[in-house]
């Protein structure tokens, strides 16, 4: 209740604070609207009750206190009359143990997260921080650490080390049954091989990877990062390739493993190789070493590894270090190349090194200057384009900044040559490079596509002519053997971007022959069932309402015959995948020669995954839980990080 009394009080009080005099403990008392202010009586103020009236009522307390006005309203208004204004006494209030909304609302907030976080659901998130960023597990048994989960959470606990070990080996173990189940039905695998060494330790990798027959999309999952100890040998290289693939069930299915063009698998391979021309004068065999080492027997097992497929994209990066370089060297133009090399390595370095060059980089280019990798020539011809695309007046600067000799006209023209005819090499490396969409049916349109366009830059070129045509003769040699593979013209064949248009038109008609044997071969039990796993069409319009019946798909195969199949699919014109629904046997041909993955990047990426773990600080987690750890990562899009 307001009135113009209680406005008028206000006013006072206001006043009164205004001028300096002592301040009312009326001003935030609670029940101060249940008082009107009349006047002031030295230490005390007179009031008036508006529960009172109509009967006037005049009450005196003092400025500094309102126990008296409190007992007042106890004896005379006890009860619903005198009520508290809630926008006042907050404080005051919870400390005489009235909740306010703010701490109900504090403590149902608690009280939800102590029902939805649950220790085991702490224990899986830390098990997931912990796989996925490759943490150390050190990091559970530090206090801060410790302090957040118990924060966080509202009293639970973080789990400690043992707890985590048991977790990721139970990770494990469920990791490798879900794995092996699904490949226990894929026909075709490609796996991927390398060997990586970090702070005196070396590792074998392998992955693998299948194109699922329903979606068509490529998956990827890690089979082994196992340590390789003492003398690496042919011996060694080739019996972990054997281990892993008889681990995993996959020895039949492996249409190709892929590796670079390193002496050491390229020798195994040579010796091994099922298919090598040697196989029968010098055989290959397997010693098991761990046996040795346990004290059993010696046994030599009879040992033979599926063909190998060298990676597409290291070939490339040799063609332009090693045959560029040599072509360079031998060229007129050697002099001018290595001079303005050495300048723009100059500036790199400075930028790279030294915070002053960082700074007048990004103050000058406005950008971050790249600094080129020593195996990745790719990253190199980037850091080139950032140097091309900056002005003359910039460049000026920054080499005046840096104290770097200044890029003369004529080297500025020979890096801007360098970036416009070396593009398609930079562009066809970022293809082999990918995984998701690399097929071993793009290497030769690629390969083909790349040539023609150096061709093209050749005659054009200043400075880089004779580079060009030394570099196209490097192509020609190093993809010799790809080009002559029935596998990789099958794999080009049969995928829906290509077809046969890059072929001849006189060597298409071989290659319908060739195709039509190939899918003749084929069961016809598995197109059935691939034809059955179509999804099931849907009523978006009358023509699809209309039904008369369906078609048994082994009739439709059996009617068309395996050249009509092949026409159709020749003379088609789509381009995406989705078209091979329609051609049964054109669809697992291309399952069988594409899954063959044309770079060794899925490896690369395993190793480059390492994170935290491989420091010279955290040499004492063992072999066995960092292969874990890093199979478990990598394979968290393939398999679910299940540990209950």
């Amino acid at each position: 209740m307001s009135t113009t009394a209680d406005i008028m009080s206000e006013i006072h009080v206001d006043h009164q604070e205004g001028s300096g005099e002592i301040k009312s403990a009326m001003h935030t008392w609670r029940y101060r609207h249940h008082f009107t202010y009349k006047a002031d009586q030295g230490k005390n103020i007179i009031v008036q009750c508006n529960l009172c009236l109509p009967r006037v009522n005049l009450l005196s307390t003092s400025k500094t206190s309102t126990s008296n006005l409190k007992k007042h309203l106890d004896r005379t208004h006890l009860g619903c009359e005198a009520r508290p204004d809630v926008k006042r006494g907050r404080k005051k209030e919870e400390l005489n143990g009235e909740e306010s909304r703010h701490c109900q609302l504090k403590r149902l907030k608690a009280e939800i997260i102590a029902k939805c976080m649950t220790q085991a659901k702490i224990d899986e998130l830390i098990f997931n921080f912990i796989v996925e960023d490759c943490q150390s597990f050190y990091m559970l048994e530090q206090p801060g650490f410790r302090k957040l989960v118990l924060g966080l959470t509202g009293g639970l606990k973080s789990m400690d080390r043992v707890t985590l070990f048991t977790k990721v080996d139970q990770g494990f173990s469920r990791m490798r049954e879900e794995l092996m189940a699904k490949l226990s039905s894929i026909l075709y695998v490609c796996t991927t091989a390398d060997i990586w060494t970090a702070n005196n330790r070396s590792f074998f990798g392998m992955t693998c990877q299948w194109i699922d027959r329903h979606s068509l999309e490529r998956k990827s999952a890690a089979l082994g990062f196992a340590r390789l100890q003492g003398r690496i040998t042919h011996d060694t290289i080739a019996g972990r390739i054997h281990d892993i693939h008889v681990a995993y069930n996959i020895e039949s299915k492996v249409q190709t493993t892929v590796t670079d063009n390193g002496s050491p698998f390229v020798s195994v391979f040579k010796e091994f190789a099922l298919d090598s021309p040697e196989i029968d004068d010098d055989i290959g065999f397997y010693e098991n070493v761990s046996a040795v080492l346990e004290g059993e027997p010696e046994q030599d097992m009879l040992l033979f590894l599926p063909t190998v497929q060298r990676c597409a994209s290291h070939t490339l990066e040799l063609i332009v270090t090693e045959d560029f370089w040599q072509a360079v060297s031998q060229g007129p133009m050697c002099q001018m190349h290595y001079s303005t090399m050495a300048k723009v390595y100059s500036l790199w370095s400075k930028c790279h090194h030294l915070q002053v060059g960082m700074d007048a980089a990004e103050a000058i280019g406005k950008m971050a200057l790249v600094v080129p990798a020593v195996i990745r020539w790719n990253v190199e011809y980037c850091a080139v384009q950032k140097i091309v695309s900056l002005t003359e007046q910039e460049l000026t600067d920054l080499g005046t900044r840096l104290e770097v000799p200044r890029l003369q006209p004529e080297e500025m023209a020979f890096l801007k040559e360098y970036v416009t005819v070396f593009h398609p090499l930079a562009f066809a490396l970022e293809l082999f490079q990918a995984e998701q969409k690399c097929y071993l049916g793009l290497v030769i349109p690629t390969v083909l596509s790349l040539k023609n366009k150096l061709n093209e830059q050749k005659d054009l070129a200043n400075y880089f002519g004779d580079v060009i045509g030394a570099i196209v003769v490097a192509i020609d040699a190093r993809f010799l053997e790809l080009f002559a593979s029935t596998e990789a013209k099958i794999a080009t064949a049969t995928t829906p971007q290509f077809r046969l248009w890059w072929m001849a038109a006189s060597d298409r008609e071989e290659m319908c022959s060739l195709l039509a044997t190939e899918a003749s071969q084929i069961d016809p039990g598995i197109m059935i069932e691939a034809n059955t796993t179509r999804s099931v069409s849907t009523i978006e319009s009358e023509d699809d309402f209309f039904s008369y019946g369906s078609v048994k798909p082994a009739i439709q195969i059996q009617q068309r015959g395996v050249m009509e199949e092949i026409r159709k699919y020749v003379e088609g014109t789509g381009k995406s995948l989705d078209c091979l629904q329609d051609f049964p046997r054109m669809k697992q041909l291309f399952l069988k020669y594409n899954t063959t993955l044309p770079s060794t990047a899925p490896i690369q990426r395993l190793f480059s995954q390492k994170g935290n773990l491989v420091t010279s600080q955290r040499n004492f987690l063992t072999d066995d839980y960092f292969e874990r750890i890093q199979l478990l990562r990598y394979n968290s899009h393939v398999c679910a990080l299940l540990t209950e």
